[in-house]
């Protein structure tokens, strides 16, 4: 195709080449156009030594040999008589038929190729002309694609099924003498970025069968009739080249819920679908070609599509827990040169809620970052700071901020941390910073646990610890800013749902008092009908507020008895501005007691467990195994383990007359402390 392509368009080439080289020909040729009455005063002085006729032309040669030119206005019988007697050489010029023509029809060709040209733009320039119900799927052979099952990782499930896929390709025996039967279709599920299209050419790349791909909007054309033909064609090509797979991305653009169109009228679309659907399991259905698809709105897809024999199986792609973004970071920086203290585990704890598209897109950020700064090895504080970058915004580095707000921002975020540290249930702290970054001005990072569900206690703690910002400025300030409105919101909305969606209030009871139509993946309400009574309406208010108010009183209350704390911590952030976890905690027990040590303490040990929990193949070697001498000395040591510094110190407060006695034993222990933290 191509190559006549290029033979057509020399051709044309070669005929404008020579028709302006006609063209230029013609105009260099230097005639001078005289009238007729100079003509014949030329003829009579006998200074015309030829004249060559031309229809209403005549083309003069004069004496000096210069070339001339004049037109005939009429017919003059006695012309030719006048110029012989004169001894003037007359003779006919005979016209050039090539030029003429070429003349006569140029307008006409020229207007073809126009034509020509803008129906293949029109069709993209596939196939034959006219040629518009042809299919746009890309055929992809062996080889071609360079994606992997190793590239996909965090999504081990929707593998599984598209590997059992490829083997039954492979070798469709082994399922066949067991009356197994192939799926026709798989449909892949889930939000944006987790992975779908990846998956599909992981695919094309495992698959050693042809691999055809296009996307739903391909189908969708301005003439009638075009989505259909090309449905035909795709499967036409497909049987031609079986067995193989086709891929259609977001197939929700031509597999839309029939009959829901607007204004009543005939869609194309669902003649698009309708051939889809015979085709893909009709009075003629080929068993070799798999049809895989992506879609993140499944809601609005026709249930004719979705039935067994169509598409067979629907594989969710949802976003990675824990572990599947600890495998998907390794996927993405195995090729990265990355400092020795960089743990994976940390920073997935620390982007709940990223699908495999945000963290490779943090993973550059990171690299671009260690660029910037002329470094070697992308490390820990590039991830830390792309992290920030790609969820609240770039650092404002020209950004002038006042002390007071400074000042504001600093008590604002302590509350949130202190509100944390001393509930139970809270999520271990990770970081705190005043820094601004977008339209935030502060910000205070918690390292999440993977949780499928959650208690009653655990959403009244959170509620607590989102309004510890606003009970901090107000404890401290005497009156309230706008900062704390986005703390608000998010409160209210989970104190809203433990209402009416959680059945958490003791007076509504265990009922949905507020339906909503979800968009699936894209995690937006399209509406919500409130089908309640008046009073029940008001009776959730009252229960929201209760829960609000609570949460509110409990975080005073947390504040106000650790108020210098609160003081102290404020003091501190506004000199560096970020605290990490190890910061925090050093500062909150030097302002606690005794007993709030140990609580304190607990935290601090979970945050480290979290921060340490590496998975083995983080360890390229294994630890030997103990031997029993090894493991008696241990035990012995453990049994003759020294008092802690924590019960030495509650002595003390029990009896105080001790404390003298006590201090060397307090200074020993401390002691041998700092002596074990520098042996590890």
């Amino acid at each position: 195709m191509k190559k006549s392509q290029t033979i057509t368009f020399w051709i044309v080439l070669l005929l404008i080449v020579v028709v302006m080289f006609q063209m230029s020909r013609m105009t260099n040729q230097k005639v001078q156009e005289i009238s007729y009455s100079d003509f014949l005063e030329m003829v009579k002085r006998g200074e015309v030594q030829k004249a060559g006729f031309d229809e209403k032309n005549v083309t003069i040669t004069s004496i000096t040999g210069q070339s001339l030119s004049t037109y005939l206005p009429f017919q003059d019988p006695a012309l030719v008589q006048k110029l012989t007697d004169a001894g003037i050489t007359v003779y006919s010029q005979k016209p050039n038929k090539l030029l003429a023509l070429l003349f006569s029809w140029f307008p006409f060709l020229l207007f073809i190729g126009v034509w020509i040209f803008i129906m293949r733009g029109m069709r993209g320039g596939a196939g034959q002309a006219f040629s518009f119900g042809k299919s746009r799927a890309k055929l992809a052979n062996n080889g071609e694609t360079k994606v992997t099952f190793d590239d996909v990782a965090g999504v081990d499930e929707a593998k599984e099924e598209l590997e059992e896929i490829i083997e039954f390709l492979k070798a469709p025996k082994k399922f066949q003498k067991l009356g197994g039967r192939i799926p026709r279709g798989v449909l892949l599920l889930g939000r944006p970025g987790t992975g779908k299209t990846l998956l599909a050419k992981a695919v094309a790349g495992e698959a050693k069968v042809p691999f055809f791909s296009i996307s739903g909007s391909d189908f969708v054309e301005m003439f009638v009739g075009v989505g259909a033909s090309r449905v035909r064609d795709m499967f036409a090509q497909a049987k031609k080249n079986s067995p193989c797979i086709a891929f259609i991305d977001e197939i929700d653009a031509v597999g839309r819920h029939r009959g829901a169109g607007l204004g009543g009228g005939h869609d194309e679309r669902e003649q698009t679908l309708n051939q889809l659907l015979v085709e893909m399991d009709g009075f003629d259905p080929n068993d070799s070609v798999i049809i895989i698809a992506a879609t993140n709105r499944p809601d609005v897809l026709d249930p004719a599509l979705l039935r067994p024999g169509r598409f067979d199986r629907q594989v969710i792609v949802d976003l990675p827990d824990i572990k599947g973004r600890e495998e998907i970071l390794k996927v993405h920086t195995r090729k990265l040169p990355l400092a020795k203290e960089i743990t994976f585990t940390v920073i997935a704890r620390a982007t709940p809620g990223f699908s495999g598209a945000d963290l490779a897109n943090l993973v550059n950020e990171a690299a671009l970052l260690a660029a910037r700064k002329n470094k070697k090895k992308i490390e820990m504080d590039d991830f830390e700071e792309a992290k920030d970058k790609v969820t609240m915004g770039k650092e404002l580095k020209s950004k002038v901020i006042s002390e007071e707000d400074k000042k504001n921002t600093s008590i604002h975020e302590v509350g949130h941390v202190l509100c944390s540290i001393f509930q139970e249930k809270t999520e271990p702290i990770h970081k705190v910073t005043i820094i601004p970054r977008g339209f935030s001005g502060g910000a205070t990072h918690y390292l999440q646990t993977e949780k499928s569900t959650y208690s009653r206690s655990y959403l009244e703690e959170m509620i607590t610890q989102l309004l510890g910002g606003r009970a901090a400025e107000e404890i401290m300030f005497g009156e309230l800013t706008t900062g704390a409105s986005s703390d608000i919101q998010r409160a209210t909305d989970v104190a809203r749902k433990m209402v009416c969606n959680w059945g958490m209030s003791e007076k509504i009871g265990p009922l949905v008092v507020a339906q909503k139509q979800t968009d699936v993946f894209l995690g937006r309400d399209i509406s919500q009908h409130d089908n309640v009574s008046e009073d029940t309406a008001r009776i959730i208010d009252q229960e929201i507020r209760s829960l609000v108010d609570t949460a509110r009183e409990n975080a005073l209350k947390i504040l106000e008895e650790n108020k210098k704390l609160l003081i102290a911590m404020s003091d501190i952030l506004l000199e560096k501005e970020t605290l990490d976890a190890d910061d925090i905690f050093e500062i909150v027990l030097k302002h606690v007691s005794a007993k709030q040590k140990k609580t304190i303490k607990e935290k601090m040990k979970q945050v480290n467990e979290m921060k340490i929990e590496l998975s083995d193949k983080d360890f390229s070697e294994k630890k030997p195994e103990k031997t029993e001498e090894e493991t008696k000395v241990e035990e012995t040591s453990e049994t003759a383990k020294k008092p802690d510094i924590e019960e030495v110190e509650e002595q003390i407060e029990e009896k105080p007359e001790v404390a003298e006695a006590k201090k060397d034993e307090i200074k020993e222990i401390e002691k041998d402390k700092s002596e074990e933290e520098t042996k590890k």
